[in-house]
């Protein structure tokens, strides 16, 4: 561990082999996913290697972090280091999520009308003459290419429910943060053990949805042509992002069960924060442009 003089004392880590080890999991990770929409044999293999792989990462790498900030590395400069970091981080988040929905939007506004004959670039008449532009596709002319879904997911049942959860969410981690701000240690514990409770229930239901989608009453699958892919996509990694933003809840919950944070110093759990408003803003989007437009 170094120090430079600058500003200010700004600490400087050794070198780490965590983004490296991160880097391989992930890589492992996405060739999993890929494996298993192939449906090879090697993607379960994969996806459970780079699940472990970045488990692993990310106990080292959290551990060394907090280690350092409990022994006072960190001044105010490395601080807004950490800030700019999330904020770039989050913003690639953003990028992530825009390319999905854009891809949707294109889908909706322009692939779908030219198969159907509308614009300057229809092409109904190569592939199916009887084809409509109606969103979600529920009728295929052509069974060898996919099975359409029977009926689509109702947008005020379990969608509407983990609305209501992600939502409730964002209240009581604003309600957790204002009880760090003030020092109310109980009511912080608590409000944030709410959140990642929230948190889980929101996933357990999606399961229960997903269940529901695979099922001979609906059978919409990512195999359902368009419609099955991008709400799979877009519901599913938002999935995974929640899933994430629930570990982290649950770590920052530990630390403030060891009294880690302070009312002047607690970016670690405004980041977090952050991450978790995030991914409310980005289901009330998913919600009205997957499920009820």
């Amino acid at each position: 561990m170094k120090k430079t003089e600058g500003y200010e004392t700004y600490y400087v880590p050794d070198q780490s082999i965590w983004p490296l080890v991160g880097s391989a999991g992930l890589g492992t990770f996405v060739i999993g996913i890929v494996g298993l929409l192939h449906q090879s044999s090697y993607g379960v293999f994969s996806l459970a290697i780079g699940a472990t792989i970045l488990i692993y990462m990310m106990v080292g790498w959290w551990s060394n972090v907090i280690s350092e900030s409990q022994q006072g590395l960190y001044s105010k400069q490395m601080d807004i280091s950490f800030r700019w970091g999330m904020i770039w981080f989050i913003f690639s988040e953003v990028m992530f999520f825009g390319a999905f929905f854009g891809a949707l939007f294109y889908c909706r506004q322009f692939s779908v009308p030219w198969l159907a004959g509308e614009g300057g670039k229809a092409v109904s008449h190569m592939f199916w003459e009887n084809f409509r532009n109606v969103w979600p596709l529920l009728s295929n002319p052509d069974n060898t290419l996919f099975v359409a879904p029977k009926h689509v997911i109702s947008a005020w049942g379990l969608p509407v429910i983990n609305t209501l959860l992600l939502l409730t969410s964002g209240v009581t981690i604003t309600l957790a943060h204002h009880a760090l701000k003030e020092s109310k240690r109980s009511a912080l514990n608590v409000w944030l053990a709410c959140t990642y409770i929230l948190g889980i229930i929101f996933l357990l239901c999606q399961a229960q949805e997903y269940h529901h989608a695979y099922s001979s009453e609906i059978g919409l699958t990512l195999n359902s042509g368009i419609y099955g892919t991008t709400f799979f996509l877009l519901t599913g990694f938002h999935g995974l992002h929640v899933t994430l933003g629930s570990v982290m809840l649950i770590v920052i919950w530990c630390r403030c069960l060891k009294g880690h944070f302070t009312p002047e110093k607690h970016f670690g759990f405004e980041a977090v924060a952050w991450y978790w408003h995030f991914v409310d803003v980005v289901w009330l989007i998913l919600f009205v442009f997957v499920y009820i437009i």
